[in-house]
């Protein structure tokens, strides 16, 4: 046999495993094969013919496992047989070379059956959105509202209470200490600023503008359906649910499950425009006719009722720059959060600062929840939008539009894909976390160069500066996904010493540390600190883990690493 006849056979071989599926076991695989009798490492078994496989194939007809058992019987009987030396190089190279791809199969099989044993176990404890379930509150006269606490584009938002929401902890969390040095160098003392839900209003109640959409409940929650994605299952009453929910204003909208970086709606109902705090001064012109002869707005509307937090992400930022790690874990939180949206099918398209609401944990280290659905991509056909015209609304805040929905054209057969436009909004917001102005209020996204990004400051982490420079990339099809660029965070802050002392990632150590992690964070779950950050990012991580999510995480930090070592050698170099 010529060498050129064994290598095409060769060829034939390999393209004919890769359309029979290679990644299948080898007992599904073998069922595809055309033949009579296969022979295995088990005893043998009728198989049904195939047509798409010719008879003279029928050198292949085994599984992966059995085809290099052969190959590699035949090159020692050719040694005993007196064959030529290139014809027994040859079956032994094919034999060894099947080998090890099918003990590769099945270290992949392994491992894939140890993450989903991982998988299962942190995916049974599920997340609480409410501390206490209450069967109330669908009126608006249920509720006690206080002073307003935020105002946007197409809301304003109210601190409220209830008699069946218990208040929250007195217990304030310190936010930070204003002109500490000044007021020592000056001899005065002042009161470090604290900042926290008030304890006597533990809700938030968020009253949509009406403009347009009439005073029908049919019509307001058409119009402001996207609303209600966040929403808890009970947040709307059952009666009234079904009957505007099932089909007479259209398709439900999609529901978000619970998710600790991820707002909840409690409550969602309508009612009349009540004149609250400050309405005819901070919003008169959405008012309806009867609270403003000139105001614009209708008389019904809809309402909101959902956890009161201390602040914004950008209030906070205002006063205060986080530390490293805690920097680090809030912009973690962020990519938790686009990932749940990214799972299910809900790209948020408005993610900012002012978007992002901020509270503490036990331990004083920010928690970060994605709030503001009104923009929101909640359809069954995915993150995909069909681009027909320039009515077409692409989202909210321009300045964090992703480059491949700022830079499209509308026409026919146009779609934008939302997959990897929130992670990327999530890469701008990192330099706000790590105290530095966000480039692309400066910056366009339709236009920018990927060199133009300032670098992160000094004290970012290396791999935090990796996920950054990953996320910021023009092209989509070279950016990670959420759950990727968590991956890459979730092993520099927990595993890096484990798997990075590998030039060659090793799936046997790999898992070892997969396991040893997920012992480490049950027993840390009957303590104190299960409801910490850190304590909610490490069951996520376990919870959401896939081998190759996993896997490609680690080759980007490898190849990373590799890069940074041969710059500094030619830098090094005379």
């Amino acid at each position: 046999m010529s060498v050129k006849h064994v290598l095409s056979r060769g060829l034939e071989l390999g393209r004919s495993v890769f359309q029979l599926g290679l990644l299948k076991p080898a007992g599904r695989v073998a069922a595809k094969f055309r033949g009579e009798r296969l022979r295995v490492s088990r005893p043998t078994r009728t198989v049904q013919p195939q047509t798409f496989l010719p008879g003279r194939y029928r050198f292949f007809r085994l599984s992966v496992s059995g085809l290099a058992a052969q190959l590699q019987s035949g090159a020692f009987r050719r040694v005993i047989g007196g064959g030529s030396a290139r014809n027994r190089a040859v079956f032994l190279a094919f034999g060894v070379g099947l080998g090890l791809i099918e003990q590769e199969q099945e270290e992949d099989r392994t491992s894939a059956a140890l993450c989903q044993e991982i998988q299962a176990v942190f995916r049974k404890k599920k997340f609480q959105s409410l501390p206490k379930p209450f069967t109330s509150g669908y009126r608006l006269e249920d509720y006690v509202i206080g002073k307003q606490i935020g105002k946007g584009c197409n809301a304003a938002v109210y601190e409220a209470a209830a008699p069946f929401a218990p208040p929250v902890e007195s217990k304030k969390c310190s936010l930070v200490e204003l002109n500490q040095k000044e007021a020592e160098d000056d001899n005065k003392k002042e009161e470090p600023l604290r900042l926290s839900a008030s304890p006597s209003f533990p809700l938030a109640m968020k009253m949509m503008w009406n403009i347009g959409a009439g005073s029908s409940s049919d019509a307001i929650l058409r119009s402001m359906s996207m609303e209600l994605v966040p929403s808890c299952p009970q947040a709307l009453r059952k009666e009234q649910g079904e009957l505007t929910l099932n089909g007479h204003f259209g398709a439900v909208p999609k529901r978000l499950s619970a998710h600790p970086n991820v707002i909840t709606v409690y409550r969602a109902f309508t009612a009349e425009v009540p004149l609250l705090p400050g309405a005819r001064e901070e919003y008169p012109d959405v008012l309806p006719t009867r609270l403003n002869p000139h105001g614009l707005g209708s008389n019904r509307t809809l309402f909101l009722v959902m956890k009161n937090y201390p602040c914004t992400l950008r209030q906070y930022l205002e006063v205060c720059v986080p530390k490293r790690t805690q920097a680090s874990l809030m912009f973690l939180q962020l990519l938790e959060g686009v990932d749940h949206l990214c799972r299910q099918n809900i790209a948020h398209r408005d993610l900012k600062s002012d978007n992002i609401l901020l509270e503490f944990d036990n331990t004083g280290c920010p928690r970060l929840v994605i709030t503001d659905f009104g923009c929101c991509l909640a359809e069954d056909s995915g993150l995909k939008l069909p681009f027909s015209s320039w009515w077409v609304n692409r989202g909210g805040n321009s300045c964090l539009m992703a480059p491949e929905v700022s830079t499209a054209v509308p026409g026919p057969g146009v779609v934008i894909d939302y997959s990897k436009a929130d992670v990327w909004a999530v890469g701008a917001i990192a330099y706000e976390l790590f105290g530095q102005p966000n480039p692309f209020y400066t910056l366009e996204s339709r236009s920018y160069q990927e060199k133009q990004l300032p670098a992160l400051p000094a004290a970012a982490p290396d791999d935090v500066q990796l996920v950054v420079k990953l996320l910021l990339r023009k092209n989509p099809h070279k950016r990670p996904s959420a759950r990727v660029a968590a991956n890459i965070l979730h092993i520099s802050l927990w595993g890096r010493r484990v798997l990075m002392g590998l030039d060659k990632v090793q799936m046997a150590e790999m898992m070892a540390w997969l396991q040893c992690q997920s012992a480490v964070v049950l027993l840390k779950g009957r303590g104190r600190d299960q409801s910490s950050v850190e304590a909610e990012l490490q069951r996520s991580f376990l919870a959401n883990i896939e081998l190759e999510d996993l896997r490609t995480a680690v080759s980007f930090m490898t190849y990373e690493r590799k890069q940074w070592r041969s710059l500094l050698m030619s830098n090094t170099q005379p």
